[in-house]
């Protein structure tokens, strides 16, 4: 599955959910299960590097503001946001993780908001979720999903997801005290650090 294809998968869901009320990650696993099994799987290992590639300390970084602290979990469940925003915002924010200052939710500064926006944990799960609608085997899941990588030879493809910005490292640690997030994300910080 090409990245376009991918996009348009993510961006036909949030259309249909905001139009039905229906939660995104909802909608997205029916539009999954429509598809074959083999797209599933490519579907899968798409949305793993389009996760994997914005795995970076800034990124975490952003996250722990826009949600007052940020725990491992919770910065899976933001990357996977971040794809259910959409490609427009999940390659600026890859780009600069700072630009989602400008987020209209994120300028709005509201919690229960922003948690419903950028937290997503079950977009994560949509193509497990499709796969065992399909096959009626969600235990098979990752190990389809591996065969798959190794048969298409995977990983390649991370850098695609987001053009030219991600690499395999989390780039420069940093504390994420208020001092440090005012000088690396201006924008984020200004909306977020109190004090």
């Amino acid at each position: 599955m090409d990245i376009d294809r991918f996009w348009a998968i993510v961006e036909d869901a949030r259309t249909a959910a905001r139009e039905s009320g229906v939660p995104v990650h909802e909608v997205l696993v029916d539009r999954l299960s429509e598809l074959s099994v083999p797209e599933i799987l490519a579907y899968g290992v798409r949305y793993d590097e389009a996760h994997d590639a914005v795995y970076r300390w800034d990124m975490w970084a952003a996250a722990y503001l826009i949600f007052g602290g940020c725990s491992d979990d919770g910065f899976v469940d933001f990357r996977a946001g971040l794809i259910a925003a959409g490609r427009t915002w999940y390659e600026r924010a890859a780009a600069d993780p700072d630009c989602l200052a400008g987020h209209p939710d994120a300028a709005e500064r509201s919690g229960a908001r922003l948690e419903e926006v950028f937290a997503q944990e079950e977009v994560g799960y949509a193509a497990a979720m499709a796969y065992e609608r399909v096959t009626g085997d969600l235990d098979g899941f990752h190990a389809a999903l591996e065969r798959h990588e190794e048969e298409a030879g995977a990983g390649a493809g991370a850098a695609e997801a987001v053009g030219d910005v991600g690499d395999d490292s989390m780039g420069e640690y940093f504390r994420f005290d208020d001092d440090e997030m005012r000088r690396r994300l201006p924008r984020l910080a200004a909306l977020f650090v109190r004090g």
